[in-house]
């Protein structure tokens, strides 16, 4: 009964970090047509996929014990290609400021990917070990993925709209973080069950916030004629509810 329980409430976190890792969908529609990655900011994909890494490498039976946890490797491994794609996406459509942002951030990402690969692999020599080195910073990377999204929330407050901080990877990421703690406490699992204790609060002060600046006023796109004959420079309109935007 307890392991059927625990594969249920599983198979349900895969189907809530699918929603999450496949929400940014929208929001790189909108830079592949507008060619460009406007505000949106690149940590959020970055996080994600180091956090994707660590969870599917948790998962594979170098770390667990035979594939105790193989609802992790499936979501986690999808959630990394899908990742890497955003990633190319917004490197292609940025700036060169915007360009080198992403590398810098994606330089210590990659080694520590690499470090964490090889010590878990050829460091350590038990189970035991390697869920600890390799859990433990997978919980750092769960916090600051669900929290990444709140570096919008500066500009939340400033713009009284929520444009740049989506509903649907604020709502996907609670959802998510929710179930994955409930799986981590029926697997009696601290690395699973602690980022995601952290997680869900950040997902639901994510949804309040959008909840009181969703229903803020729009600020109207001035028209071709206004733009010639005032010569104010044109900005892109100001939505109600933003596209989603770690994703």
């Amino acid at each position: 009964m307890g392991f059927t329980l625990r594969m249920a409430v599983g198979i349900m976190g895969n189907a809530a970090s699918l929603l999450l890792y496949a929400a940014p969908i929208l929001t790189f529609k909108r830079v592949i047509r507008k060619r460009n990655t406007e505000e949106f900011s690149c940590v959020p994909y970055i996080l994600a996929l180091f956090n994707c890494f660590l969870y599917t490498w948790y998962g594979l039976p170098v770390v667990s014990n035979k594939w105790e946890n193989f609802p992790l490797v499936t979501i986690n491994g999808l959630g990394f290609l899908l990742e890497i794609t955003f990633i190319i996406i917004y490197f292609w459509f940025a700036s060169p400021k915007g360009k080198k942002v992403v590398a810098v951030v994606m330089l210590p990402v990659i080694t520590a990917i690499f470090i964490t690969a090889f010590a878990s692999t050829f460091a350590l020599h038990t189970h035991r070990l390697r869920k600890v080195f390799v859990g433990s910073i997978g919980l750092v990377a769960s916090v600051l993925m669900y929290g990444s999204p709140l570096v919008a929330v500066k500009k939340v407050f400033k713009t009284k709209s929520v444009e740049f901080m989506p509903f649907y990877l604020s709502l996907f990421s609670f959802l998510a973080s929710s179930l994955w703690m409930v799986y981590g406490l029926l697997s009696h699992d601290i690395f699973l069950t602690s980022p995601n204790l952290i997680g869900s609060p950040l997902g639901l002060f994510q949804l309040i916030l959008y909840c009181i600046y969703r229903k803020k006023g729009v600020i109207e796109e001035p028209s071709k004629k206004d733009i010639e004959t005032n010569g104010v420079e044109h900005k892109p309109q100001t939505l109600i509810n933003g596209t989603n935007g770690k994703i």
